[in-house]
């Protein structure tokens, strides 16, 4: 059903991990703790939270790469494909010609 609407499965994770923490800050923020410990925990969370962020962005810049790579060589596999093609047609179209110019 996301599919249908537009989000691609990162942005629905991101989605979630993004809910957690929030969740989780307030719950800190709520929390029978200092003041103190609660930002040092928020700020942990924070680091936490970049970092993760940090590594899916690059992961999902890593599969993007990969993704447009094989895209080029399927496009080029392809392109060789057709080019063959057009070639036997213009050979076989010359051959023809050739047979219906002789008497």
């Amino acid at each position: 059903m996301s599919e249908e609407r537009g989000y691609s499965a990162a942005a629905v994770a991101l989605g979630f991990i993004l809910g957690g923490v929030l969740g989780g800050c307030l719950a800190m923020l709520f929390a029978p703790d200092s003041g103190r410990r609660t930002r040092e925990r928020l700020r942990d969370l924070a680091a936490d939270m970049r970092d993760k962020t940090i590594d899916m962005s690059e992961d999902l810049r890593d599969k993007a790469e990969e993704a447009i790579e094989r895209g080029r060589e399927v496009l080029e596999e392809k392109k060789s494909i057709l080019s063959a093609a057009v070639q036997a047609g213009k050979q076989a179209m010359q051959r023809e010609r050739e047979r219906l110019s002789t008497p």
